[in-house]
């Protein structure tokens, strides 16, 4: 899922509450904060030497001791308008970042609209080989590499 995609959930959904699903069943705890909106640019050189270029909207969220907080669509939806000059694109993918003791990043693979508000549907993200012909590892499978 892309900013612009969220914007526009959150924008026709603006009193709906939201959760987050984790990759594990888990949720997020109901009165999480989104306490960060940033744009995550990172250049790097994969083990075959090719250099690379990711780019993401990273959504820090964050629990604290007030239950009674509920964030809702329209208000996240502010948050993110308050973000674009630091995004710098609506086509950036979603990412979430989330931990109790360790911090993870997850990818957005869906937002759900349900009756008990939007639903984040997150999914983990994996380490790679992505130059397997160079490196020496051969073909990448799922249960080799």
């Amino acid at each position: 899922m892309i900013v612009k995609q969220l914007t526009q959930l959150l924008e026709a959904n603006s009193e709906s509450s939201l959760h987050i699903m984790l990759p594990s069943g888990e949720f997020v705890p109901d009165h999480f904060h989104v306490t960060e909106v940033g744009r995550v640019q990172k250049s790097f050189i994969d083990c075959g030497g090719t250099r690379r270029e990711s780019v993401s909207c990273l959504l820090q969220t964050w629990t604290a001791h007030d239950v009674e907080h509920r964030l809702v669509a329209g208000r996240l939806s502010k948050i993110l308008k308050l973000a674009e000059e630091v995004l710098g694109s609506e086509e950036l993918p979603l990412e979430v970042e989330y931990g109790a003791d360790v911090a993870s990043q997850y990818v957005v693979a869906d937002v759900e609209v349900t009756p008990n508000g939007l639903l984040f549907v997150l999914a983990g993200k994996r380490t790679d080989c992505l130059a397997p012909d160079q490196c020496g590892v051969g073909e990448c499978t799922p249960n080799r590499c």
